[in-house]
């Protein structure tokens, strides 16, 4: 038995005189040990590195919502009308309140101010209990609110200071409500502007209120059904505006309670600040003086407002297109919904041919986004990729009526996250719907999940000497085969001679 154990010898040794070397066998000798390390490098690599490994499975989720984060800027929609809605085939959430913020963005798109958490605007009065007249009741002794077309208002805008105008449309409910007060809060300014009371038309306190007003406004309106073309220059997104111009300038919208003591205040309070900021109020001389350089077409249409009481530029104005930035966290079922965002107000019936929600999405993710993020070793290169891919997208409408519809499937993830397939397209609205930015969401029933798997230790051992002897071998085979065909020709060119 030892003796056979003894006779087993694989690495039998042939004397050192019986090898010869040669030139060739010396260089592949070199070329085969650089292969080897080359090999043995890159085996080593793979090794140490985990091979990431994707797999397909119906998607078992456990969570009952389906969160979205986001960032987005509405480049012509402001803040107050801006309100985000959520819909699904389980129901329906209008004005979504919790998590979602708003900031003022100015026309440069810088960030302006916190606005608010989109509460809705239902401490807003917006009907004044105490003017109980009805408009044609008002209107029996003349109309003290001036109508006005887009020449008129340019004169009203030069030859008063303060002007405070009231856009409306004949279709518009709440524009019906404020009408009786809008013609009481004229009748008071003007009342108060001549020192008259007609104590029968409204209280001793609206009176008083008034005739604080150092000077006190022409108070005026414009239909917006018979004069869209001056709406659309102001900017009117939404019926009533009320918008005070001093100086010939916008000063601002009013958003207050609409009641005669309301509008007053809001009139003395812009004289006050107009005043703290170094304007100078006219008196009747300068008035005067104003009212003699103006045209023959001008000085008609003050005689007849004097008489009576009957009664811009086209380019663009960065300043009366403010945008709104919304963030926040939205939660969706998990079934086929959307979410989008709409120009809508409580206070107001929107124009639909104003409302323009050309849309920045800064960021769009589903899913815990911060988990995802911790794990950036454990997923390919592109994987954030696939989870934003909308992010830093500018979505613009070139023209009225229209608006980006986006379709999101959703695939789930192993990271909490989900990898969003993404398509857009722009549709196209009738002339009385509103616009809105739409983002439609449906869930692949496929969920993706990523693992690593590391080499074990045997596997690599097992290379290297593949690698070792395999190229031991053929590099072995190489040399006999060129020995071979170096012989061959050498005899057949001493066969010659």
């Amino acid at each position: 038995m030892a003796r056979i154990l003894a006779s087993l010898d694989m690495y039998r040794k042939v004397p050192m005189d019986l090898l010869e070397g040669t030139k060739s066998g010396s260089v592949l000798s070199w070329l085969a040990l650089l292969w080897m390390l080359s090999l043995f490098f890159y085996e080593t690599r793979s090794f140490l590195q985990p091979t990431l490994i994707t797999d397909l499975a119906l998607d078992k989720t456990n969570e009952k919502k389906l969160r979205v984060n986001f960032n987005i800027t509405m480049l012509d929609l402001k803040c107050d009308y801006a309100a985000i809605d959520v819909v699904s085939v389980l129901g329906k959430e209008q004005n979504v309140t919790k998590n979602v913020q708003k900031w003022t963005v100015d026309a440069a798109g810088i960030t302006q101010r916190y606005v608010h958490r989109n509460k809705l605007q239902h401490d807003i009065e917006l009907v004044d209990s105490k003017v109980t007249s009805t408009i044609e009741e008002l209107h029996a002794n003349g109309e003290d609110a001036v109508s006005l077309d887009s020449t008129t208002l340019e004169y009203a805008r030069r030859e008063h200071q303060f002007v405070f105008v009231d856009f409306f449309a004949n279709w518009c409910s709440h524009c019906r409500a404020l009408a009786p007060t809008w013609e009481t809060f004229a009748e008071v300014m003007l009342d108060a502007a001549e020192k008259r009371v007609h104590k029968d038309d409204y209280t001793d306190e609206e009176y008083q209120a008034a005739v604080h007003v150092e000077k006190p406004a022409l108070i005026a309106k414009v239909d917006c059904v018979h004069h869209g073309d001056l709406c659309r220059e102001q900017v009117i997104m939404g019926y009533p505006t009320l918008r005070l111009f001093v100086n010939g300038d916008v000063y601002g919208d009013y958003r207050g309670h609409r009641t005669v003591m309301g509008l007053t205040n809001f009139v003395a309070s812009a004289e006050e600040s107009f005043k703290e900021r170094g304007g100078k109020m006219l008196d009747a001389t300068e008035a005067a003086k104003i009212r003699m350089n103006v045209t023959e077409e001008e000085r008609q249409w003050a005689e007849a407002l004097e008489k009576t009481r009957h009664s811009t530029q086209n380019q663009w104005n960065p300043d009366d297109h403010p945008g709104c930035q919304l963030s926040g966290v939205l939660l969706l079922d998990r079934a086929p919904s959307h979410f989008y965002i709409q120009a809508r107000s409580p206070n107001h019936d929107l124009a639909p041919a104003m409302t323009n929600v050309s849309h920045i999405v800064h960021r769009l993710t589903f899913g815990d986004r911060n988990f995802f993020l911790r794990q950036k070793a454990a997923v390919p290169t592109n994987f954030l990729d696939l989870l934003t891919p909308m992010n830093g997208n500018a979505y613009v409408t070139p023209t009225l009526h229209q608006a980006h519809h986006h379709y999101l499937k959703l695939v789930a993830t192993n990271m909490r996250g989900y990898q969003i397939l993404q398509s857009s397209q722009l549709a196209q609205y009738k002339q009385d719907m509103v616009p809105e930015a739409k983002f439609i969401v449906d869930l692949s029933p496929i969920a993706v999940s990523y693992r690593q798997n590391r080499r074990k230790w045997y596997d690599y051992l097992t290379s290297l000497m593949a690698i070792i002897g395999g190229t031991f071998t053929v590099v072995g085979m190489l040399e006999g085969g060129m020995r071979v065909a170096t012989r061959s020709v050498g005899s057949k060119r001493r066969g010659r001679y």
